[in-house]
């Protein structure tokens, strides 16, 4: 028999994964759709449409050379940013549970954010393997980079977006450390960055309720800590097997949002220790195997491109995952490939294509491959 190669293996988690959100995506939200739209299968549909796009995406990406990216970073960047910007304009930007995270451009509504991803980590990935000689420098390395991650935080706290800027934040700070950035700068760096993030948590009402709340949630149980006592109450009815499929409790209008933040306890709890512990190893393949193809990547921009794309997707799955196992105060990042929505899922198996696509182009020009010579 064959041995998968890296990509192949990738493809297939992913759509293990994917197979696995749309179930799941069904088995939280019925009854809530059921009572709130009259239609069990609302969520369902569009979640399997959204994975159905999402994996022709996929397939495209794969197949077209990545370093097409390199070519369009910088309008890929400008046109993200630019649809940063008009999310905060009330006629563009739709307003839901007092954050503007949505853009509506007619019948289109997504959330620039996810496009952002991947823009973001195309422009690292291009600039820092241009620009590696000088990285060690403050002045002409480091603090041009600074800037920009500094502008486009602000830019998403003004959604506002903790959750999402703080894991763009330190995606970005990684992918500029393992270029070669002196450890003092980025140390230096993140105790600069505590008084800001201290700002962020502890002044703002609600985010300093959370953090209390996911120190004590039975200070208030019924209140603040309502999201992590259900969640912690759906892990831990699971046991070691679960309750099976469609049977969990919780997600009956108990837990919030079970079908996009807390899905991980909805799996939890339906699937118990050995369900939860499948969905931990399928992303630390993907971790593996995102590692093996950014060091068999032809160029720079390539291995920094095909990391950024693999931590992103693995860090913000755990991120999801520690914040439905009371590991963490409650941020709304979802889980990736799994959780209800359609920008994340599409933009998230769009990603993935792309880091296909490093491994699919190791070894070939990409100038033969656009001029045909």
């Amino acid at each position: 028999m064959k041995k998968l190669t890296p990509d192949i293996t990738v493809f297939i988690l992913v759509l293990i994964l994917a197979s696995i959100g749309v179930i799941m995506v069904y088995s939280a939200s019925a009854m809530v759709a059921s009572q709130k739209l009259n239609d069990p299968y609302f969520f369902l549909k569009k979640q399997l449409c959204w994975a159905l796009l999402g994996v022709i995406a996929m397939i495209l990406f794969w197949n077209v050379d990545y370093r097409i990216f390199e070519k369009n970073v910088y309008p890929f960047l400008f046109i993200t940013v630019f649809f940063l910007v008009l999310v905060l304009v009330p006629h563009f930007g739709k307003l839901a549970g007092g954050a503007r995270r949505w853009l509506k451009l007619g019948p289109v509504v997504f959330q620039p954010t996810e496009l952002l991803k991947l823009s973001l980590i195309t422009y690292l990935a291009f600039s820092l393997s241009k620009k590696n000689k000088n990285i060690e420098s403050f002045t002409r390395g480091f603090l041009p980079y600074l800037i920009i991650i500094g502008v486009i935080f602000a830019l998403i706290m003004k959604q506002p977006d903790f959750g999402t800027a703080t894991l763009l934040a330190v995606i970005s700070m990684f992918l500029v450390f393992i270029s070669g950035a002196k450890i003092s700068h980025i140390v230096s760096t993140i105790l600069c960055s505590l008084p800001i993030f201290y700002v962020f948590l502890f002044r703002v009402e609600y985010r300093r309720a959370r953090i209390f709340s996911f120190l004590n949630p039975w200070e208030d149980p019924l209140g603040k800590g309502f999201h992590t006592i259900q969640s912690l109450i759906a892990m831990g009815s699971g046991g070691a097997a679960g309750l099976g499929l469609g049977a969990g409790r919780q997600k009956l209008f108990y837990l919030p949002t079970p079908h996009t933040d807390f899905i991980f306890s909805v799996i939890g709890e339906e699937f118990g220790f050995i369900g939860t512990s499948i969905i931990i190893f399928l992303f630390l393949m993907i971790l593996f195997y995102g590692v093996r193809i950014a060091f068999q990547a032809k160029d720079e921009f390539g291995k920094l491109f095909a990391l950024g794309i693999t931590f992103l997707v693995v860090f913000q799955a755990f991120l999801n995952m520690g914040v439905a196992s009371g590991i963490l105060p409650v941020k709304g990042v979802t889980l990736p490939f799994i959780s209800y929505g359609g920008s994340s899922l599409f933009l998230s198996m769009a990603s993935i294509g792309v880091l296909l696509s490093i491994y699919k182009y190791r070894k070939k020009s990409f100038k033969t491959k656009i001029d045909g010579e």
